[in-house]
């Protein structure tokens, strides 16, 4: 292999960085030698078909024809017979065999095929969001009733016998994933993968004729192939020369991104996949200063979720406080929750608080909710007594906790007391017997209120804390996925260009194509041959050509 000198005599003041180009003499007695193969082949086929055609006339020449008293074909005949059709029908079926891959690939290659299952998958998907996941069979039962059915047709046996309660791992919709899958691989290997392996032959145009059948072709009289070839390595091409023909290219990487694309999207999908059908869910409310253990709240969500042994790690409320606004309203509700493995010791602790999960061991707790579980009260100095708070109905958003305390005879059907009602953890609003309104005292205030003779001290308001607990092995695989998804999306826009040239005597003719770049790729050719020198000393001309 040839390498352009940097102290050529011409123009060595071009030369930038090394040319490495393929040696002549070696590759030119290879071609020698493949072309007189080429020749004896070529005969040899020739001379093998006029043999063939001589021995069918001499068989037509002599055909033997058999009269009616002509032997007949003995039983070992019919044998052989029956052997050789039973070989045929074999090794048809063989053939058969071997085109039904092909025949299936092409098939699931098809761009019309992966366009209508990715268009099936985002209808499902779509349609997954419309469909309250996850709720009870009485919950179907009563939204999507046979005596009101959506559109005319859409009952609850839609839902619940294709599994569109559970969308996302229901059956049709893995089924339509692995579809599309077995889509992209079979689009990957049977049209990227060959059109990188062409991209990535060194492909030599040797006749002019050739080379100006490309998109953008040019020709430099009294110029230099080699001049050329450095001029193109300077502007970031991959320069080969084999005598007087040139080949570069550049922006190869764009042929890449395709299958970079595709296994991006098989990453993610596996992802989903897996998320769909490894992983466990759980929800629950549990009041400040009580325990309750991972394991008994996690729920599996398909038939690939299998419990670890963080599971059995313990949760314990330490603590439960909101945050307000001026205005009053709540702003941020925390969590202070500290773990616990089986042997009581604490492994972590951290106060969580809405979009502040706490993750340990592929187990993420998110703070969802928050209600008021109980009032600590001193009556008439006795106690402290925990009332339990109940949710009331209330129109909006707002919530509105309430609890009773029984004042006088308590087996009367008509029982009276002091009704407390509570919008959150920081003011108590006090109702006497008669339900009129009282007074407002905050816990730990310590201040007494009297109600008709009943001293009433509110000391704590003790809340809840609503936790939600996930396991999903597939995030990690669906974050990569739409990482390489990006990377190679934007990739994917880089074009590839490619050159050829040939030095024709005094003049050099150059063409070339471009994938993506059909307006900038002519402009920068014709930047980068306006760069070439002219070669004026018929003894470099001379020398060129030889």
């Amino acid at each position: 292999m040839e390498s352009l000198n940097p102290t050529s005599t011409s123009h060595h003041h071009r030369l930038q960085s090394p040319l490495f180009i393929p040696s002549t003499p070696p590759l030119q007695s290879i071609f020698n030698i493949k072309r007189s193969f080429n020749r004896r082949i070529v005969c040899e086929l020739k001379t093998t078909q006029n043999d063939k055609k001589n021995k069918k006339k001499k068989l037509v020449q002599n055909k033997i024809v058999l009269s009616e008293g002509a032997p007949s074909l003995s039983e070992d005949d019919d044998g052989n017979l029956e052997a050789s059709a039973e070989k045929s029908e074999q090794s048809s079926l063989l053939r058969l065999l071997k085109r039904v891959p092909k025949r299936v690939l092409g098939v699931l290659s098809n761009l019309s095929l992966a366009i209508a299952e990715m268009g099936s998958v985002a209808a499902l998907m779509a349609l997954g969001t419309v469909i309250e996941q996850g709720e009870t069979p009485d919950f179907y039962f009563e939204k999507y009733s046979e005596e009101n059915p959506v559109f005319g047709f859409f009952t609850w046996r839609w839902v619940l016998g294709l599994g569109f309660d559970h969308m996302f791992s229901s059956p049709i919709f893995l089924g339509l994933l692995v579809l599309l899958a077995a889509s992209l691989m079979a689009c990957t290997y049977t049209t990227q993968i060959p059109l990188v392996k062409v991209a990535r032959r060194w492909n030599y145009l040797n006749t002019s004729e050739a080379i100006r059948k490309q998109e953008f072709n040019d020709s430099l009289p009294r110029a230099s192939v080699r001049d050329l070839g450095v001029i193109l390595m300077g502007a970031g091409y991959e320069v080969f020369l084999k005598g007087p023909s040139l080949y570069a290219f550049k922006g190869l990487a764009g042929r890449f991104a395709p299958i970079g694309v595709h296994l991006a999207m098989l990453l993610i999908m596996a992802g989903g996949t897996l998320s769909a059908t490894g992983s466990f869910r759980g929800s629950v409310t549990v009041p400040q200063g009580l325990n309750f253990v991972m394991g008994d709240v996690l729920n599996p969500i398909g038939f690939l979720s299998t419990p670890t042994q963080e599971f059995n790690t313990e949760v314990h409320v330490n603590r439960f406080y909101m945050d307000y606004y001026d205005s009053g309203e709540v702003s941020q509700f925390h969590s202070d929750l500290s773990l616990f493995d089986l042997n009581g010791k604490e492994v972590t602790r951290k106060t969580i608080s809405v979009n502040d999960p706490l993750r340990y061991g592929g187990i993420t707790i998110y703070q969802t909710d928050w209600s008021i579980s109980a009032l600590q009260i001193l009556r008439d100095d006795e106690g402290p007594f925990n009332l339990p708070m109940a949710p009331l109905k209330f129109s909006g958003d707002k919530k509105l906790f309430g609890t009773f305390l029984p004042v006088g005879n308590t087996d009367s059907p008509t029982v009276k007391g002091i009704s407390m009602l509570a919008r959150d953890l920081q003011s108590i609003v006090l109702y006497d017997q008669e339900g009129k309104f009282v007074g407002i005292r905050r816990p730990n205030s310590k201040l007494p209120i009297d109600i008709n003779g009943t001293k009433i001290i509110i000391l704590d308001a003790i809340g809840s804390t609503g936790l939600d607990l996930k396991t999903d092995p597939g995030v990690p695989i669906v974050y990569a996925g739409f990482g390489a998804l990006m990377l190679t999306t934007c990739i994917s826009f880089l074009s590839h260009s490619q050159v050829w040239a040939l030095q024709d005597g005094t003049t050099v003719v150059v063409g070339g194509k471009s994938n993506r770049a059909k307006i900038e790729f002519p402009e920068e050719m014709n930047r980068l041959l306006d760069r070439v020198p002219e070669v004026v000393d018929k003894s470099s001309l001379n020398a060129i050509n030889n």
